[in-house]
């Protein structure tokens, strides 16, 4: 994918500062002013993934990051998007996101979030020694001490607190 060019980045850059202030209809409405056929850039794709979750509205989220996992399946970014998308869209679950998400564990080993989520999917579908394995790997992957508080405060994870707060 070519990165973009002028006038396309200033409009991105616009886009997200205006969604950094808040203001989610300035920064659509620079995103809609990036030509036509950039409209499907990657990085066009994620900010505007960014605005539909902060609008919670996941099935216009879902389709950007579906749309950034077919345009750049190398971004691990669009995979996890998709998931948390899927998991919260009109006709998605649990079963759905963590199925979507599955094959990005193989893709980015390295990506401790991956793991982390699918062990709030696992456990939140009452998996728990999924879970726990899950968040095991997350992990190995990023660190004891970081998984631990971030589990500690992610209420999917609510299940298996006590057995977290024991980690060395």
């Amino acid at each position: 994918m070519q990165p973009l060019q002028p006038p396309d980045t200033h409009r991105l850059s616009a886009a997200i500062g205006w969604l950094g202030l808040g203001n989610r209809s300035e920064a659509k409405a620079e995103l809609a002013s990036i030509s036509p056929a950039r409209q499907n850039h990657p990085d066009v794709l994620e900010v505007l993934w960014a605005i539909h979750s902060e609008e919670k509205d996941w099935d216009p989220a879902l389709q950007a990051a579906r749309a950034l996992v077919q345009e750049a399946p190398e971004r691990a970014a669009g995979w996890i998007f998709q998931a948390y998308a899927l998991r919260r869209a009109h006709n998605g679950g649990l079963q759905q996101a963590w199925e979507a998400l599955r094959p990005a564990y193989n893709r980015f080993p390295r990506q401790p979030i991956i793991p982390f989520n699918l062990a709030c999917y696992s456990c939140q579908m009452r998996r728990l020694e999924e879970a726990r394995s899950w968040l095991v790997r997350a992990a190995q992957i990023g660190g004891k001490k970081d998984i631990k508080q971030m589990a500690l405060g992610e209420p999917d994870l609510e299940a298996l607190w006590e057995e977290i707060r024991q980690w060395d």
